[in-house]
């Protein structure tokens, strides 16, 4: 089936992942959790993060015109970017008071604002940082891109979180960023006040990308990031666990950001039918059994999908908080101020995770959940991985690749993970029945020889065809991870997810093949014969 000639087209992008890099290092922000924590030589020296530094990077924050012109010549019509809260308050906000209302249960309920407030955010507002990013949300309407302007991917100012300070007092005191609930307050200040400033050139906004990564990589899995500490209790409980008090402080803090952007933003800027329409960009996972006939395994996929793919959305959406994360809808935990605050959903879908339960007898005992669980080697994000003993019981992800084929015979990214066409549709369904606009918001694979990538996009955008016209779906837009190779987090500049190669010294931007393949794709609205005959996978060697 074709694509809808309105479907939006596009790339994503985020602020500290591309901004830095300019020759003279006068662009740099050093003010965010995530550039002290590349920096800190204790992560370097461990291996937490790969010794990279950002300000080594693209430099879209020089070079955006000319990046604008690359996605317009491929006949892209949409861009995703993001705003660094850093760059716009470098220095804290915290000393301007809000009218606070909290709910009997302790959760913030209302956040109002006053003139006298917005007029002492200005005074402390970085106006050449509010000049340049409108200078770029411009150049993309010029150029006539629809927008989606996303207010947090991941960083968080250092004044608001220090995860260096946090992990060595153990997330006891210090600045503790989501573990703490005023930042809730800062963040609604910071979402307002960018309302009120880019209210009459932005229509879509999304409060966060990916917020439950956020909590699970930082305080359950690791995988290099901030704070990089698992705080459980003991006896071990996930409701009690710093992980799941992140979330839901996430969780309030969107439904107060909805809030603000809502109130300040009242004019229309010409990318939607409402001047104001505010997501979440959320990243999903099909969630699969090792066993499918097996309880363990069953009951801990069923968990899983929950906590991951369900808890916030359900929050946000139909006012649901499930704080015992049991599954079971009570009466305390319908929170009226929480739902009702979601206008669309961008689905990131990379690949999948494959769940073996173990221990359902000690794990409903001891820390009141079905089954402890772990993911599977050889699927998803450990496609290519094998795992021994002691690196399994700590749950610690190896760093050597083995194979570049998945259990099941799917090729395996530089990254190590699976490449699972299939799962797209899965992750439509699982945001289906929330009955809202859809957009895919990223979906990439790092792929520096770009022996995989022309295929990928490819079998993805087939799938995606063959849900088009299904009823009752409202599926806005594609938007690829990414136009160039840019930071990748603990990863650095090791995975390369462009479409275009960056050389790092002279910054030139060179198309890879896929380049062409996802043109050929946006000028026949579908996945051609043609284009299939192009992009048969090449699997890699292993290393």
């Amino acid at each position: 089936m074709e694509f809808p000639e309105n479907f939006w087209w596009g790339v994503s992008s985020s602020g500290f992942q591309f901004e830095m890099g300019d020759a003279h290092r006068e662009n740099i922000d050093p003010n965010t959790d995530w550039f002290v924590w590349v920096h800190d030589s204790y992560n370097i020296r461990k291996g937490i993060v790969s010794g990279d530094i950002p300000e080594d990077g693209v430099d879209y924050w020089t070079r955006y015109k000319q990046d604008h012109d690359l996605a317009k010549e491929m006949g892209l019509n949409a861009y995703r970017l993001g705003i660094e809260w850093s760059r716009i308050f470098p220095s804290p906000t915290l000393d301007i008071e809000l009218d606070i209302k909290y709910s009997n249960d302790g959760y913030i309920e209302k956040i109002s604002f006053d003139d006298e407030a917005i007029e002492e955010l200005d005074k402390l507002a970085n106006e050449y940082a509010i000049k340049k990013y409108r200078d770029i949300i411009m150049d993309l309407h010029s150029k006539g891109f629809k927008v989606i302007i996303c207010l947090n991917h991941f960083t968080l100012p250092i004044w608001i979180h220090n995860p260096i300070e946090a992990r060595k007092n153990r997330l006891k005191r210090g600045r503790l960023g989501w573990l703490d609930k005023h930042t809730i307050v800062e963040f609604t200040k910071y979402c307002g006040y960018i309302a009120y400033r880019f209210g009459d050139i932005v229509d879509y906004w999304a409060t966060f990308n990916e917020p439950m990564i956020v909590a699970e990589a930082g305080y359950l899995k690791y995988e290099g990031f901030p704070p990089h500490y698992n705080d459980m209790g003991f006896p071990p409980s996930l409701v009690r666990s710093a992980f799941v008090r992140a979330v839901f402080n996430i969780i309030n803090a969107h439904a107060r950001a909805y809030d603000a952007i809502k109130y300040f933003d009242k004019e229309y800027a010409g990318d939607s039918d409402s001047p104001c329409s505010v997501g979440l960009i959320h990243n999903v996972e099909p969630i699969y059994p090792l066993r499918p006939d097996n309880d363990n395994d069953i009951n801990a996929s069923n968990f899983i999908d929950h906590m991951h793919n369900h808890l916030f959305i359900e929050a946000v959406r139909n006012g649901w908080l499930d704080e015992n994360l049991d599954r079971k809808k009570s009466g305390s935990e319908i929170k009226h101020f929480l739902g009702n605050r979601l206008d669309w959903i961008g689905i990131n879908y990379y690949n999948r995770f494959v769940i073996k339960g173990k221990l359902g007898f000690i794990a409903r005992k001891l820390a009141k959940i079905p089954a402890f669980f772990e993911l599977v080697d050889g699927y998803g994000y450990l496609g290519g991985m094998r795992r021994n003993l002691i690196q399994k019981l700590f749950g610690w992800e190896p760093k050597k690749i083995v194979t570049y084929v998945s259990r099941d015979g799917y090729p395996v990214s530089e990254f190590g993970w699976e490449l699972y066409p299939e799962g797209i549709a899965i992750c439509i369904d699982l945001m289906k029945k929330y009955d809202l606009p859809l957009f895919i918001t990223e979906n990439g694979v790092a792929d520096s020889m770009d022996i995989l990538r022309p295929w990928f996009i490819a079998s993805h955008l087939k799938v995606l065809s063959q849900k088009l016209g299904e009823k009752g779906l409202d599926l806005r837009g594609y938007f690829h991870w990414a136009l160039t190779d840019n930071y990748e987090w603990a990863r650095g500049f090791k995975m390369r997810f462009g479409l275009y190669h960056v050389n790092l010294r002279t910054k030139e931007r060179t198309p890879r093949k896929s380049v062409s393949i996802y043109k050929e794709i946006i000028i026949n609205r579908k996945v051609t014969r043609e284009v299939e005959s192009k992009v048969k996978p090449q699997i890699k060697d292993k290393d």
